[in-house]
């Protein structure tokens, strides 16, 4: 027979507050503790912290270690405690919300994150932030996004080389997918396109590439790790990028808007490298230097006509050729 439903609630949660106990208690010992000063801890039998422990890493993820008779958690498993002012809290409350507009898949480890987040905020700001975990709860999850981020975070504080099959059909139609080793860099995300990148060293390309991590269809951490490049080169690459695509051939845009934008175009800097003339019919000539086209081709787009390439002559073409489509559709 079934239990009722109160009685399943109340053993789940007491099942959840002895994970907490046993995972406080081992925390406060990083050296181990025996399964017997566990037990007398949380006032259970050494049978059921058994099957705790077991539970906690199998079921819930949580890296523990065992070895002579002694339980611990692994080193690292768990950061330090955040501690932040309110002007602080409010900065990780707008990254939350643009996390919110952005992410079209709910990814388990961020909701917590920003639950952990909300638990530290003041009362006002935290019905807010849990408001926006409801709307990122609401979306569908990915699983194969999801275990693929976890294996890149691994690969990415451990230094190790991952071994991954892409799928490169987006931009080369018809190309069959590819295999790579490749040495974890950096994950970056684009508010663009709404996805997720790995930026490291191709093996097989022999040269620094971006993969965006929605594309790789398999993955597995490799055993050999990899020296750590220099941080400052890694994000000189980054600054130059119009979002996240570094590894391109840089070129020079010329851009000539509108008048009736041009308040708009020159109250942001759109890049480190822009330079904004005024001219005097009140138009704008914005000059810039990226690495390729693919990135910023898709930001002149979204101001339709009122702006106007004039360098380089590729990326003109690419633009007029996209408009006389569009105008032929519609």
């Amino acid at each position: 027979m079934t239990p009722p439903p109160d009685q399943l609630d109340t053993a789940k949660h007491d099942r959840l507050a002895r994970f907490y106990r046993v995972l406080r208690f081992l925390a406060a010992h990083p050296e181990g503790a025996t399964v017997d000063a566990v037990a007398s801890f949380v006032a259970m039998s050494r049978r059921t912290v058994y099957r705790d422990l077991q539970a906690l890493e199998g079921e819930i993820g949580i890296p523990l270690w065992s070895e002579a008779g002694k339980w611990g958690i692994v080193e690292g498993a768990f950061l330090p405690p955040l501690r932040l002012t309110l002007d602080e809290a409010v900065a990780f409350f707008f990254a939350a919300r643009l996390t919110a507009q952005f992410a079209d898949r709910y990814d388990p480890d961020m909701g917590a994150a920003f639950q952990k987040l909300a638990e530290i905020l003041p009362p006002v700001v935290a019905r807010h932030l849990e408001r926006t975990i409801d709307v990122l709860a609401s979306r569908p999850p990915d699983e194969r996004l999801t275990r693929h981020l976890r294996l890149l975070a691994h690969a990415w504080a451990e230094r190790r080389i991952v071994d991954l099959t892409y799928d490169p059909a987006t931009y080369s139609p018809g190309r069959p997918h590819r295999k790579s080793r490749v040495h974890p860099y950096l994950l970056e995300a684009s508010a663009t396109t709404r996805a997720l990148y790995l930026i490291g060293f191709d093996e097989s390309r022999g040269a620094v590439r971006t993969f965006r991590v929605q594309r790789i269809l398999e993955m597995s951490l490799a055993p050999e790790t990899f020296d750590a490049p220099d941080p400052a080169v890694i994000q000189e690459g980054q600054d130059r990028a119009w979002g996240v695509i570094a590894d391109q051939e840089e070129v020079d845009v010329e851009l000539r808007f509108d008048a009736s934008i041009a308040g708009l175009v020159t109250e942001t800097t759109w890049h480190p490298t822009a330079r904004v003339t005024r001219e005097p019919d009140g138009t704008v000539l914005w000059r810039a230097r990226v690495p390729g086209t693919i990135e910023i081709r898709r930001w002149i787009l979204q101001w339709g006509f009122e702006v106007e390439v004039l360098a380089p002559p590729e990326l003109r073409a690419e633009v007029a050729e996209t408009y006389r489509k569009a105008a032929a559709r519609y």
